[in-house]
C-alpha cells in the first residue's frame, strides 16, 4: 500500500506536474489561437468566397491548429501518440461498419461539397419541401421554410432525390395562366396583356414577355402569358401582376369564363325542352 502511494507522489511530483502545467497552456493557447485564426480567415475569404466556403475554411482551420496542439499536449505528458492514433483508426473503422446511414450521408455531404448544387443562403425544393438553407454539414443540410419551421434533411436523401435551387439565376419567369371566353377578340387580349406587363414597374422588358396559346378548352380559350422578374420581385409581381389582368379585364368585357355544360340530343335537333309541372290538390304530377 505504502509502494503504491509512493508511485503517485513521484507521478505527480517534479517534472510532471511542470508537464501536466504545460500541456494545460498549451491547449488553451490552441483554443485562442485556433478562434483568432479561424475568425482572421473568415474575413479574408468571405471577399471571395460563398457562405458555405467560408464555414468550411473557417471550421477546417479551427479544428486542425486544435487537434495539433492537443497533439503537442499529450506529447507532453509523455503519451504514445502512434498508439493514440492506431486507436482512434480502429475505433472509426468499427462506427463505421456499425453506422453505415452516417457513413453514407457523410460521403454525400463530400459529393455535395465538391458539386456545389447550393450554398448557404439559397433557397431550395426538395419534395415538397421549400426553406433557406442555413448550414450544409457533412451529414445533413438544414433548411428554414418560409412558415419559421427548422428542417433537417440527410445528404443521402439529397443527392437521390430532385433538388431546385430557386435562387441560382438573378431572374425569373412567372407563368400566368389564363382562360377567355370562346367569344373574344384574341388579338384583343394579347395586346391588353402587353399593356398590363409595359405598365407594370415589376415586369422586365427584356427578356421579353412570352405568349403562348395553349388550346381549345372545354370552357375557355387557353392561354400562357410569361413575364420575367428579378428573383426578389417574384412573389411581389406574382400578386400584382394577377390583381391587373382582372382588373383589367372587367374594364374591358373581356369574360373570364367558368365551365358549362350543355346537353343535347343530337348534332341536328333540338335542347332538351324543360317543362314545370305543379302538383294539383290530390297530390299527383
Amino acid at each position: 500500500m505504502n509502494e503504491y502511494w509512493t508511485d503517485i507522489v513521484n507521478f505527480v511530483s517534479g517534472e510532471k506536474i511542470l508537464s501536466i502545467i504545460y500541456a494545460l497552456i498549451l491547449l488553451v493557447a490552441g483554443l485562442i489561437i485556433a478562434r483568432l485564426v479561424s475568425s482572421s480567415i473568415q474575413k479574408v475569404v468571405e471577399k471571395k468566397a460563398d457562405k458555405h466556403r467560408v464555414m468550411l475554411f473557417k471550421r477546417g482551420s479551427y479544428y486542425l491548429i486544435l487537434i495539433l496542439f492537443v497533439i503537442s499536449a499529450l506529447d507532453e505528458l509523455g503519451l504514445n501518440i502512434s498508439v493514440l492514433l492506431g486507436a482512434a483508426g480502429i475505433f472509426t473503422v468499427a462506427i463505421g461498419f456499425a453506422s453505415q446511414t452516417s457513413a453514407s450521408n457523410l460521403i454525400s455531404g463530400l459529393f455535395l461539397v465538391a458539386e456545389r448544387p447550393f450554398s448557404v443562403g439559397d433557397v431550395i425544393r426538395v419534395g415538397t419541401t421549400t426553406g433557406e438553407v442555413l448550414s450544409i454539414d457533412l451529414l445533413s443540410v438544414k433548411l428554414r421554410t418560409f412558415d419559421n419551421l427548422f428542417v433537417r434533411i440527410p445528404n443521402e436523401s439529397l443527392i437521390k432525390s430532385e433538388v431546385t435551387t430557386l435562387t441560382r439565376f438573378p431572374i425569373r419567369r412567372l407563368d400566368v395562366q389564363v382562360g377567355v371566353a370562346y367569344k373574344e377578340d384574341l388579338k384583343k387580349v394579347r395586346e391588353l396583356l402587353d399593356t398590363i406587363a409595359d405598365k407594370n414597374p415589376l415586369s422586365l422588358e427584356e427578356p421579353k414577355p412570352l405568349y403562348i396559346f395553349q388550346g381549345f378548352g372545354e370552357s375557355s380559350l387557353d392561354i400562357q402569358y410569361s413575364v420575367w422578374a428579378k428573383r426578389e420581385h417574384f412573389l411581389e409581381l406574382k400578386n400584382s401582376i394577377h390583381e391587373e389582368i382582372k382588373n383589367a379585364f372587367d374594364e374591358h368585357n373581356i369574360e373570364i369564363p367558368f365551365p358549362h355544360r350543355s346537353i343535347y340530343t343530337g348534332s341536328v335537333t333540338e335542347p332538351f325542352p324543360l317543362k314545370q309541372v305543379e302538383n294539383n290538390e290530390s297530390g299527383k304530377n
